[in-house]
């Protein structure tokens, strides 16, 4: 009767959630308290607490993404990334960080940000006791030690030990030149290029 009622009178102790049957309570204990993952991919073991978690994994194998933004084409596989995407068209950065009062668009960001003003760098390199603040860092640090360079060029076969290597890179077979002189609309393919033409441009204007 408590699931047509709608009457919920089992309570976790742990967390205060309410649930309208004994079972429903002891499988969320299970899952989430307890850590008990048993829904498990067969393509790549990889295990999780529910099975909507499971279904949202799996996309990542058969390459469905049905969420599709109608404003740029862009599709996701989860709800979640499509809505924190949705944010770049509506501008909306409903995340705050209270030290600075900067906002963002999702929570994750908030939480890396902050280390810039707690000086927290959690992800800290084995071999030489560098530490990083983002894992993304540390994994680029690390070809440092090892020597791996897995981003390749697609036209050249040049490789490099982050993206964004490679990214700056790919301006040279396509001439892009993002950063540009508003002063004498000069453009450079690097920032350093850049920088440099800035100071030099600032220094003239002082003699002058």
């Amino acid at each position: 009767m408590r699931i047509h009622t709608g009457e919920k009178t089992f309570t976790c102790l742990q967390c205060g959630k309410t649930f309208n049957s004994s079972s429903n309570l002891k499988r969320h204990n299970a899952q989430l308290h307890n850590g008990e993952k048993p829904h498990a991919c067969q393509q790549c073991g990889k295990s999780f607490s529910h099975t909507c978690d499971l279904k949202t994994h799996m996309r990542i194998h058969t390459g469905e993404k049905p969420f599709k933004c109608h404003q740029c084409g862009k599709s996701y596989t989860c709800k979640d990334s499509f809505e924190i995407h949705n944010r770049i068209h509506t501008g909306e950065k409903p995340f705050t960080c209270y030290v600075c009062g900067r906002c963002f668009t999702c929570k994750p960001v908030v939480i890396i940000h902050m280390r810039i003003h707690t000086g927290e760098k959690p992800f800290t390199c084995l071999q030489c006791g560098k530490s990083f603040t983002i894992p993304t860092n540390l994994k680029t640090h690390m070809g440092i030690h090892t020597g791996e360079k897995p981003h390749a060029c697609q036209q050249c076969g040049k490789s490099f030990k982050s993206s964004g290597d490679l990214n700056t890179h790919i301006r040279i077979h396509t001439g892009e030149k993002p950063f540009g002189c508003l002063q004498c609309g000069k453009s450079f393919r690097y920032k350093r290029s850049f920088n440099k033409h800035q100071c030099s441009t600032s220094e003239e204007e002082t003699l002058s």
